[in-house]
């Protein structure tokens, strides 16, 4: 009877089996866009599931689903659509365009929220965007891309992130770079461990609203980073390869040539001996003089008649002189340069079942610059798993590894003076000292050593019979570069986890958890042959480690009755941070090529470094809604920070914002032509304490002052209990609209960012024994405008333009200087009351005397044994201590912004990204090198316009050894004009190989 009965029960679930199963409808379809352009990507899931699938490139798709079952179809930018599966077969979409894209995600401070109701100001990039260009970190991927950001270039080392500056500066002498967050915790990591084909979004939050509940980390604005999860119902395995190459993008400056080098040589000793104040000497007779004594100046001579006989008294080069090597042989250059390859894979795998979607990722990268000797190669590792355990308890897991190796040229990002910068040392040299040091006794050849290379002339081999060189004696920027290392390994550990438990049907509590360790060592090594390192070696090791966790609770609740509807949250995080470097410096090698410091003789240099900071804040928001179309966010955060006293370490920062969803309004609804409009506005106040030290606030002691074995310690600063944060109270209101069906769309936004309690270095009387001391005084604003537009001109089935652009135009002013130095001269800048912390406070250039040949400043005063009144009535000077010094110009730009253009046709989309500057003075300091009036270093082009008799009229100087002071001086004369318009990418992509794919499988 039971055998009977289990087997009537097996049959019976066969047939309810087959019959669930028989419910089952196939659909096939497409989804299209309102023009009839074909959707691909398109997401369609049975709702209540996970399950589901994408459309292809040509918007079909194949779906199995009971016949009771609702599909959900979305897709970015789009009105989601929902169907009942009933009885059909077949079923074709057309999705409507979202209105200003409202229902899109914006990532906000502990959240998330829809477009439509954000009332703070914030700029998104989607992986869309990202994924056709070939850039190494989130900070190329900025540039030009949201107006209100910023971005330099740097060094141009591979690797090197750009710095980014978001709506101006807000500090004077801390920090004004933006607090980076990844996946809701805050990251102490270099932002070019992040493989960019990791990234999903990147926000840059830039108002107080959207960035005050990260309180006292948030005056420079905050960038968001959220990285890739796996997608309901699409299991996918994506491999991407990309190929770059990479050269330098601004030639080098155009120079003189050997002939024209060796005249002004002669030009420069003439005038000295002729116009010098002290014992001058007949034109006549000065230049005889500099005829026979330019070999002494000069110290080569590369061409094969005697130098007396190269430049003759009358200063013409010698027509018949021939040069005996070819002009390679004089190129410093070249050899320093190569063609920059950059080679970059990537694989993800990632899906979903009916809870848990995972995401794994691998990559690598290899990008190799245009210089020699810098390259930068990471592999970088993720797994992103989340899961839904529970109705009521949700958790996930984010963990990323990434191993970097870098060696590293000696060009540093601000350029500089450096014997070992190779930019630097090549175009400074003059034109006439070889490479290679050639034979003295054989004139055309080259020295060689034992294993049949040549010689490199070091510019010191007077042992050998060659003359020493006068300019970079005893260095050469080639050899130099190429034996001594500077390179760093860095290996980071991420990770990020969270629960979210959801009770009493409108709370939910989530516990984040996030760690970012980084274990560096950098190597330096300087060469036993030539250089710094020269006679003996020596090398440098550095150890760092740097680690930070970041705890934070957080309880929302969300509450909608009629038409209203209520946010809130209460949160608490803690932020630790330590960081314990240790270096230790050898010399005297032992064995070449180990760079060890076992391998070296002599301990040069050994100390270490421990620091610790700490930030916990309390915070809370609360967000409202009237019937979607009124919108109110209060937020609020109490933060302390170990780098002020305990008194005054505790801040409270806060923000208000609203909008207006006028696009809701019954008055406009019948206006067909508006799609959205909304219309915003915030205030608030956050905090920087950034760049400062971690004991700001404390007296010090510095070690290391030690006599042998005598200890020795020196008190370095007074410290300062009352020091507290500098605040940031920012202002901002916006217009967001639609036009025409979203074929214009536009924000403009005015914002005003006031920064006080600025940290300044106060000087202090000599008699105190240090220096300066730290304290908040100052004040300083930047105001502006951004907008940014997009058109699509052009819109059918099969071919698109679409046009967006943005720009930003600011002020920035310092308000308020501190009593005891009202005035700050910094390099080329001067800094008070009034002007901005990029004003130029310079010289003021008059032009060139056309009697003398001499530089002319407009003069302080009227001096008779160096001042003159012009025919216009100007009061000038030869001396450029008499100079009167004015403001002229700044370094910040009227206008800054970028523009992308997009054609697509069917699958092949053509993409340009320009960045542009208007306005905004650069003060060229290697122009300005090349320009000298006197010995040895390279001349530019434009020194052939130089004064050279009574009567010339040019704005060049005569050349003079004897006055460099006075003509080659820092005056307005090197401003330049920054303006520029850059080609940043091109792209050219096919939508999806699978239309093709399909024709040959």
């Amino acid at each position: 009877m039971r055998k009977a009965l289990l087997l009537f029960l097996l049959l019976l679930g066969g047939v309810a089996s087959t019959f669930v199963h028989a419910q089952d409808k196939t659909l096939t379809g497409k989804v299209t866009a309102d023009d009839g352009a074909p959707l691909p990507g398109v997401n369609i899931v049975i709702k209540g599931t996970t399950k589901g699938t994408n459309t292809d490139a040509e918007g079909n798709f194949r779906i199995s689903a009971p016949a009771n079952s609702r599909l959900l179809i979305s897709y970015v930018g789009f009105v989601a659509q929902e169907f009942v599966v009933g009885n059909q077969t077949t079923l074709n979409v057309s999705l409507v365009p979202d209105a200003a894209n409202l229902e899109e995600v914006v990532i906000t401070t502990f959240g998330t929220a829809k477009k439509a109701s954000f009332t703070g100001s914030a700029a998104k990039i989607d992986a869309s965007s990202l994924a056709p260009r070939p850039v190494t970190n989130l900070g190329q991927a900025l540039a030009g891309a949201t107006p209100g950001v910023q971005t330099t270039a740097g060094s141009g080392q591979p690797g090197s992130a750009p710095d980014i500056r978001i709506r101006g500066f807000g500090s004077i002498s801390s920090s004004n770079s933006p607090l980076y967050v990844v996946d809701g915790i805050p990251y102490s990591a270099d932002i070019a461990n992040i493989s960019t084909s990791d990234i999903e979004t990147i926000t840059v939050l830039k108002d107080a609203a959207s960035t005050a509940l990260y309180g006292a980390r948030a005056a420079n604005g905050v960038v968001m980073i959220t990285t890739k999860k796996g997608q309901k119902g699409a299991n996918s395995i994506n491999i991407k390869y990309t190929k770059g190459l990479n050269t330098r993008a601004l030639p080098e400056y155009d120079r003189v040539g050997p002939a024209d080098y060796y005249v002004l040589m002669w030009e420069a000793n003439r005038n000295n001996f002729a116009y010098r104040a002290t014992n001058p000497i007949p034109m006549a007779t000065a230049s005889t003089n500099a005829t026979n004594g330019l070999g002494a100046i000069v110290g080569y001579n590369i061409y094969n008649v005697p130098f007396n006989q190269l430049v003759s008294t009358d200063g013409v080069f010698n027509s018949s002189a021939k040069m005996l090597y070819s002009p390679d042989d004089l190129n410093w250059e070249k050899p320093i340069m190569r063609q920059g390859n950059r080679d970059e894979l990537n694989l993800n795998f990632s899906g979903s079942n009916n809870n848990t979607d995972y995401f794994v990722s691998l990559s690598y990268l290899n990008d190799r610059g245009f210089l020699i000797r810098s390259d930068f190669e990471r592999y970088t590792a993720r797994l992103n798993v989340n899961s839904q355990m529970k109705p009521w308890f949700r958790t996930g897991a984010n963990i990323t590894a990434t191993i970097s190796n870098s060696n590293q040229s000696d060009a540093p990002a601000t350029g500089g003076t450096s014997f070992v910068n190779p930019f630097f040392f090549s175009r400074g040299i003059a034109p006439i000292y070889p490479i290679y040091a050639y034979d003295p006794a054989n004139p055309g050849s080259f020295l060689m050593l034992e294993n049949g290379n040549r010689r490199w002339d070091y510019g010191n081999l007077s042992a050998l019979g060659l003359p020493n060189r006068p300019q970079y004696g005893g260095r050469h920027i080639i050899s130099e570069t190429l034996l001594n290392q500077n390179y760093f390994r860095r290996n980071v550990f991420g990770g990020r986890g969270f629960a979210e438990i959801s009770f009493l049907k409108n709370f939910k509590f989530t516990a984040n958890v996030g760690a970012d360790i980084t274990n560096r060592n950098n190597v330096t090594f300087g060469n036993p042959e030539i250089g710094d390192g020269a006679p003996a070696g020596r090398s440098t090791h550095e150890f760092e480690y740097l680690a930070s966790y970041n705890i934070s609770q957080l309880l929302n609740y969300t509450k909608t009755f009629g038409s209203h509807g209520i946010e809130a949250l209460v949160g608490h995080e803690s932020y630790n941070q330590m960081s314990n470097n240790l270096e230790g410096s050898r010399s005297q090698q032992i064995l070449d090529g180990n760079y060890e410091l076992v391998n070296f003789t002599t301990t040069t240099n050994l100390t270490s470094q421990l620091n610790r900071r700490r930030v916990e804040g309390y915070f809370s928001r609360i967000n409202y809604d009237y019937d979607q179309k009124y919108f109110l966010s209060l937020s609020a955060r109490r933060d302390g920070s170990s780098k002020f006293y305990k008194d005054v370490r505790w801040g409270t920062f806060y923000s208000i914002s609203g909008a207006w969803r006028i696009d809701q309004e019954s008055f406009l609804k019948s206006v067909p032509q508006i799609s959205a409009l909304k219309l915003r506005g915030s205030y608030g106040q956050t905090g920087n304490d950034g760049d400062i030290s971690n004991y700001a606030w404390q007296p010090l002691y510095a070690l290391g002052w030690n006599n042998a074995t005598e200890a020795g310690i020196l008190q370095s600063s007074l410290g300062n209990t009352a020091l507290e944060w500098e605040s940031s109270n920012a202002f901002d209101v916006a217009l967001e609209f639609g036009l025409f069906k979203n074929r214009v769309t536009g924000t403009i936004e005015y914002f005003d960012r006031q920064s006080s309690n600025l940290i300044f270095d106060v000087p202090l009387p000599l008699s105190t024994g240090i220096t300066t001391v730290t304290r908040n005084i100052g004040t300083m604003y930047n105001k502006g405008i951004e907008i940014e537009l997009g058109f699509e001109p052009v819109k059918t089935k099969d071919f698109s333009w679409r046009l967006d652009l943005n720009a930003t135009s600011y002020k920035n002013k310092i308000t308020k200087m501190p009593d005891e130095n009202k005035e700050l001269i910094d390099g080329t800048k001067k800094l008070k009351e009034g002007s901005s912390i990029y004003d130029y406070w310079l010289r003021e250039f008059m032009g060139v005397s056309p009697t003398t040949g001499e530089a002319l400043y407009r003069a302080a005063s009227y001096v008779p044994a160096n001042s003159t009144i012009t025919e216009k009535g100007d009061t000038v000077t030869t001396n450029i201590n008499n100079a009167r010094f004015h403001y002229n110009g700044s370094a910040i730009p009227k206008l800054t912004g970028g523009f992308t253009n997009s054609f697509s046709y069917k699958g092949i989309t053509l993409s340009a990204l320009v960045v542009y500057q208007i306005g905004g003075k650069i003060y060229d300091g290697a122009y300005a090198s090349l320009m000298g009036a006197g010995y040895h270093s390279a001349k530019h082009v434009d020194i052939l316009k130089r004064w050279q008799k009574p009567g010339d009229i040019t704005d060049v100087p005569r050349m003079d050894a004897g006055r460099t002071t006075d003509f080659d001086a820092a005056s307005d004369r090197w401003l330049i004009d920054g303006s520029y318009i850059n080609i940043r990418s091109v792209t050219l992509s096919y939508r999806s190989l699978s239309s093709l794919l399909k024709s040959y499988i």
